[in-house]
């Protein structure tokens, strides 16, 4: 038998905030056959004539395959949401956006090592370590990892992957944490934007609209508060955090493809190494110049560091690899929730003041988004939903018909014993 392996690719499917980068795609379901209820509908008929409707059962695999979407759906969530208030929070003792992306991204190395402890508790087959390296590095070509390969295919990723959490992280200096993050949720019409002019993918009318609507509650969220130029600068901020995720994305896809689960680990686990030996002097220039500086290294927050990272890095986890257990659809909807959270959580703690505009903008980038979501065969299936209502409201009106009369004749029969007597 052929063993079949999900392969990971450029999150274009599904929203992917800032860290996350990659799905799973090409997972095949086999139908499940009928159950001995479907298969003898047709032989239980009723005296009367009618026949009962087949009834929708969820299998086992299916409900547990639910029930994970739950609790994915609530991981992503409080992740997301978390990470970011964690951020803005941590602003307010450490001002420096820069060295917080640096600082979090470094914990990128641990995805191949978890991925291998998962390997070893998982798979049938274990392998070493060393061999385990060596078949993920044929994702980058019959030679694996070379010197060359490093810097073509992985350092421009890193270089993106560090602008995208910068401008965002920044982004949050400026703006309230709720615009910040519904405003992000426009990277999805990006990535579709991006993905048909460069990857040529089929036209779909309603994802040009769901684009439309995200430019529109732009424009709407910056005139919520007045175009003043700490707002607007913020709102570009997120806008460029936005393009920058999108444009990781389809390069990722033009450039690399698709990879399995343990190649997607190791090409993440190599973008924390780059940003560890190329990274790091950013962050060091930045405090001797006193662009991002701190008294001591004492008045630094670790608690809120290491949070912020462990979240980020929970939240990647689970989206990148949750589509192992769930529907990726669900992971998505994990995000859009983190839009609300933020707002309760900002309508406590800061002065945000959520007027009709920023109302009308969070809907329409939230409709957007959830337009994005739609499969591209979501026109046919609601073809074959629509044609199955209407047989059905057909077939119930004739049953109606037949029921008063059964229930005449029914009456009439128990009540010709009275008129006897």
């Amino acid at each position: 038998m052929k063993k079949h392996s999900a392969r990971v690719a450029p999150l274009s499917a599904c929203n992917s905030p800032v860290l996350t980068l990659t799905k799973v795609e090409g997972e095949e379901h086999p139908r499940d056959s009928p159950g001995p209820a479907e298969a003898q509908a047709p032989a239980g008929a009723e005296a009367g004539g009618r026949t009962s409707h087949p009834c929708w059962r969820c299998s086992r695999a299916q409900l547990k395959k639910m029930f994970w979407g739950v609790a994915v759906v609530l991981c992503v969530c409080s992740s997301w949401a978390g990470s970011t208030q964690l951020a803005k929070l941590t602003f307010r003792k450490f001002d420096a956006p820069f060295t917080l992306t640096w600082f979090a991204t470094n914990w990128n190395v641990l995805f191949f090592p978890l991925y291998y402890v998962g390997h070893i508790c998982k798979s049938t087959e274990k392998q070493s370590v060393k061999q385990r390296y060596r078949e993920c590095c044929r994702f980058f070509g019959d030679n694996g990892l070379t010197l060359k390969v490093f810097f073509t295919k992985a350092a421009p990723f890193g270089v993106l992957w560090t602008l995208t959490n910068y401008l965002y992280l920044h982004a949050i200096k400026k703006v309230n944490t709720t615009d910040v993050s519904v405003l992000f949720c426009c990277n999805k019409a990006f990535v579709f934007l991006l993905s048909w002019i460069v990857l040529r993918d089929r036209f779909m009318g309603v994802r040009i609209v769901a684009a439309i609507l995200a430019i529109a509650g732009i424009v709407m969220m910056t005139y919520a508060d007045g175009f003043h130029s700490h707002s607007v600068i913020g709102i570009a901020l997120v806008v460029g955090s936005a393009s920058m995720s999108a444009l990781y994305k389809v390069l990722f896809k033009l450039l690399l493809g698709s990879a399995k689960f343990g190649e997607a680990a190791l090409f993440l686990s190599i973008l924390g190494v780059f940003n560890i030996l190329f990274i790091t002097c950013i962050p060091v220039i930045l405090y001797f110049t006193k662009v991002e500086y701190w008294s001591s290294f004492d008045d630094i927050p670790w608690g809120n560091l290491c949070g912020f990272s462990v979240l980020l890095l929970t939240f990647n986890i689970v989206l990148n690899f949750g589509i192992a257990v769930t529907y990726p659809t669900l992971m998505s909807v994990g995000i859009v929730f983190s839009v609300p959270v933020n707002a309760v959580v900002d309508h406590y703690t800061s002065k945000i003041v959520f007027n009709g505009v920023r109302v009308i903008a969070i809907i329409i980038i939230g409709l957007g988004f959830l337009l994005l979501l739609l499969p591209e065969e979501w026109d046919v299936w609601l073809v074959k939903l629509l044609t199955r209502l209407k047989v059905r409201k057909k077939e119930e009106p004739a049953e109606g018909g037949a029921d008063p009369g059964s229930g005449a004749q029914s009456k009439a029969r128990r009540a010709r014993p009275s008129f006897a007597r």
